[in-house]
């Protein structure tokens, strides 16, 4: 129980000092964008290249990444599918999916991993599919969506290879499955920037509730609770349901599972739609109601299934 007060108590301090800031002007108009060019540019693809090319690439083909990535596709589907019958946009959709299944398993995900779970490697697994291979594909769409003229084809297909996200992700993986050792001259530098990504992502989500109203109200209402509700409630049945029933996990393994499906969307959410300018009062207030009722949520599972 302490662990997951204790993440969240964490993101709400970084969070809140973030509203102040947007409150009392400190950082000016601009203060949240360049925050999140800052995170979305420079660090966020540092702190993924130096995560991934140390980590062990054969944690993928584990039995517990596949219930995690079954439940998030799942919940992925379940939002697009409602989407599509009320016609919300691509970029609508490709966001709204994301909060639905994209779990916060890097600034929440990890300290609930040591409190919890009781060891911080088991979120790496998702770290490694969402950054591999969720994010890639996503901000492709979103890419491909934006309005303008039409690309050359060529450009279109190698839209991932300019993204900054991507190639972090990409570069890291590449050093790690080639077994390289990156030199500690060059790696400190890339780990002192790799570090300001978190605390970027949440002062300027912090900045953004600054003169928000009462969250899931307006245009976006609809999608907002939907994503809402998809994370928190039916990603981690879904992955109870596929972990006990197909994979026949139970104890320790099937705990970790639903706990870290159960995690809240994660805030660089709101850095993808602030960056492509789309979607962000959808991503913006879906995390902060997934991230709020995700607490008891996450409680619940541990006195449950922590006692299995």
């Amino acid at each position: 129980m302490q662990g997951v007060l204790t993440g969240f108590a964490v993101i709400a301090v970084v969070i809140g000092i973030g509203y102040v800031l947007g409150r009392r002007g400190h950082l000016g108009d601009d203060g949240r964008t360049v925050l999140t060019r800052l995170a979305f540019n420079v660090a966020t693809p540092a702190l993924l290249f130096t995560t991934l090319a140390g980590a062990d690439l054969s944690v993928i083909f584990s039995r517990r990444l596949l219930v995690t990535a079954a439940a998030m596709a799942a919940a992925a589907a379940l939002f697009i599918a409602v989407g599509l019958l009320r016609g919300w946009r691509a970029g609508h959709l490709t966001i709204g999916a994301l909060c639905s299944s994209y779990v916060n398993a890097g600034n929440l995900g990890i300290p609930i991993a040591v409190y919890v779970l009781g060891d911080a490697s088991l979120v790496a697994p998702v770290l490694l599919l969402q950054q591999i291979v969720v994010t890639p594909f996503a901000l492709t769409i979103l890419d491909l969506s934006r309005s303008g003229e039409p690309r050359p084809l060529l450009q279109r297909l190698t839209t991932p290879l300019r993204n900054p996200m991507a190639v972090g992700s990409l570069a890291g993986v590449t050093v790690a499955a080639a077994g390289w050792a990156v030199p500690s001259p060059a790696l400190e530098p890339l780990t002192l920037i790799g570090n300001m990504s978190v605390p970027a992502v949440l002062l300027a989500f912090g900045i953004s509730l600054r003169g928000s109203g009462i969250p899931a109200r307006g245009a976006d209402r609809a999608a907002i609770v939907l994503s809402a509700g998809l994370k928190t409630t039916v990603q981690p049945v879904i992955a109870w349901s596929i972990g006990a029933g197909v994979f026949h996990l139970h104890g320790a393994a099937l705990l970790d599972v639903v706990v870290i499906s159960a995690l809240p969307a994660a805030q660089n959410l709101f850095t993808y739609a602030s960056q492509y300018r789309v979607a962000e009062q959808l991503a913006r207030e879906s995390i902060l109601l997934s991230t709020v009722a995700s607490v008891p949520v996450l409680i619940i599972v541990a006195a449950l299934l922590g006692q299995a």
